[in-house]
């Protein structure tokens, strides 16, 4: 990348504005690396200004959460017009709105890679200023960070993976904070950093991370103090680089790795009595007054998002905006989400409400509305990345063993009040498909499944119930988000 992307991290950085959550932030003025870095205080922001970053609109609050990378997924209706969604939902990749809303994800994406980047460097070059704790958690938060970027990127910007396209030029991988441009690697390769990366982050996060001893810790220090060790489920912790190294694993088709993992993290955070990420309850899931639609207590990591309800709920979901994302225009009885959900029961079925206006009934998705009252302060801001029930659903896939497997499936069923699968050995892969399409709704994993798999024929996003066209034909390259244009005349120079 050019030097320009060196210093964006300035951009990001951010400062504690209240003493008692460190979740409660606002921008502050920009400060000069040699200042930041003089103390633990100083770290703590430029982390923070990472965490931050990556709830802008351009990254995972909006576009590759439950914005352009879920229409991607075809999980909403669209026209066939020159409207953005239209062409989106078409896969036209070529036409200039389009292209701007990747090339900023790209720059977004990268310039918080830089940011990591240099908080890397800075752990060692100012390691006296951190205890041991407070340096693995930093480096190893950055480092998985990174790692977490570099996936996206490649999940959305590199091939389909497999044995012909794994060799294929894609995107860098950038490890430092200098201005020297960093060269196209192969999409095997960049994998192999991301696996790298991440193992590196669990060594510096296996003896240091208060999540192993203390749980998620999601609330405030109760002795008055800073919060820097608390709120995990909003960090980056040892449990959810796990589950990045299982999802890194699956991508690069490696199913008896990505098994072995899901495995681990099952076995060590669900034990019965002392589960570190139990399964939403039936109160909380539907509660009326404060309903928990993120299913807060099973996220394995998330972003804390101030403008979620404003920039999420309101941009795209709520019935008043001109271009509504919706399962469908019509009543919900009649529209794809009756056929669904297996049943109306479905905790995920719940999150849907209906509109009437002038005559007309719509739907309309619910799950990042804001609630206040009881607990909702836990999960009112979650935007949720990695979830509990991805690792169970990965588990189903990658297990050899067809009981196994169902019970992996079952699990997740069970807990979303839905009764077990009936599915066989020829149908199981289906249903964990339909599965992973209930759960994902709004969180921007659904289009990379599509593509991992690499799947030729996906759900149609303009299907209602009584049309016929309930699925659309893949190419290939309509899962291949072209490079941006600044980025290929960068390397032309």
């Amino acid at each position: 990348m050019k030097t320009k992307i060196k210093h964006c991290w300035l951009l990001c950085l951010l400062a504690f504005c209240s003493c008692s959550s460190w979740i409660d932030i606002k921008p502050s003025d920009r400060l000069s690396e040699g200042m930041l870095f003089e103390d633990r205080q100083g770290f703590e922001k430029a982390i923070n200004g990472v965490y931050v970053g990556l709830t802008d609109r351009a990254l995972y609050g909006r576009t590759l959460s439950a914005g352009i990378i879920d229409f991607m997924a075809q999980y909403y209706t669209y026209g066939s017009g020159s409207d953005m969604n239209s062409m989106v939902g078409a896969y036209r990749y070529e036409e200039d709105e389009i292209k701007a809303i990747f090339q900023s994800a790209w720059e977004k994406a990268y310039a918080l890679i830089v940011n990591c980047n240099i908080i890397i460097e800075k752990c060692d070059a100012k390691r006296e200023v951190l205890s041991d704790v407070y340096y693995g958690l930093y480096k190893g938060e950055a480092i998985a960070l990174r790692a977490m970027l570099h996936l996206d990127m490649l999940r959305l910007f590199g091939p389909v993976y497999d044995d012909a396209s794994k060799t294929e030029k894609s995107i860098p991988y950038v490890t430092n904070s200098d201005s020297e441009i960093s060269p196209l690697l192969s999409a095997e390769e960049i994998l192999n950093f991301v696996i790298e990366d991440l193992k590196v982050a669990l060594d510096l996060l296996k003896s240091v991370d208060p999540i192993l001893t203390e749980g998620v810790r999601n609330e405030s220090n109760n002795d008055g103090g800073d919060n820097s060790l608390y709120y995990r489920q909003y960090r980056m912790n040892y449990y959810a680089v796990k589950a990045l190294l299982a999802r890194a694993y699956a991508w690069g088709h490696d199913g008896r790795n990505a098994l072995i993992v899901a495995e681990e993290i099952l076995r060590e955070v669900q034990v019965e009595g002392a589960e570190i990420f139990p399964f939403v309850e039936h109160s909380a899931a539907v509660d009326p007054s404060v309903p928990d639609r993120v299913f807060s207590t099973e996220v394995i990591f998330s972003l804390y998002d101030s403008y979620r309800g404003t920039e999420i709920q309101d941009k795209l979901f709520i019935p008043t905006v001109d271009q509504i994302y919706t399962f469908s225009s019509r009543r919900l009885e009649m529209g794809r989400e009756y056929s669904f959900y297996a049943s109306e029961n479905d905790y995920r079925y719940a999150i849907w409400a209906k509109y009437s206006n002038a005559g007309t009934e719509i739907n309309y998705h619910r799950k990042y509305e804001d609630v206040s009252g009881g607990n909702a302060s836990k999960f009112n801001k979650m935007v949720p990345l990695i979830r509990l029930s991805e690792i169970y659903l990965l588990a189903a896939e990658c297990s050899g063993n067809f009981e196994m497997a169902k019970g992996y499936l079952d699990k997740v069923r069970n807990n979303r009040n839905c009764p077990s699968s009936t599915a066989t050995e020829t149908t199981l892969m289906d249903e964990i498909t339909k599965e992973c399409r209930r759960e994902f709704l709004g969180e921007g994993q659904m289009f990379f499944f599509y593509k991992r798999k690499a799947m030729q024929k996906i759900p149609n996003g303009k299907w209602e119930k009584d049309s016929e066209s309930q699925t659309i034909n893949m190419n290939m390259n309509n899962y291949v988000v072209p490079l941006p244009d600044s980025e290929i005349n960068m390397r032309l120079n």
